[in-house]
């Protein structure tokens, strides 16, 4: 009963369909408004890869030269805080 998936018939059933929802007009609009995006996508994604460094420059720089410690930030004294119902409380004592 299922030889192949999809059969010719079947792009032509599919073909009417489309034709017959969104009309003869609409449909080179969509396709050029599909191309546009399509071209966007390509060129967004190029930038993209053009932006990253390589990921094996990061691993040869980070095993060639270890990098320097950072630099130690100095001790913070610490503060008493007193919540303002024992200050009352210290100060009627």
């Amino acid at each position: 009963m299922l030889r192949n998936g999809l059969e010719p018939w079947h792009i032509f059933v599919v073909l009417a369909v489309v034709v017959l929802l969104f009309g003869s007009k609409k449909l080179p609009e969509m396709a050029r408004g599909l191309g546009k995006s399509m071209r966007i996508l390509k060129a967004e994604t190029k930038a993209m890869r053009e932006d990253d460094p390589p990921a094996d420059a990061g691993t040869a720089q980070s095993t060639a030269a270890p990098q320097q410690p950072a630099a130690e930030r100095p001790a913070v004294t610490p503060t008493n805080v007193t919540k303002a119902t024992e200050a009352k409380h210290t100060e009627t004592a």
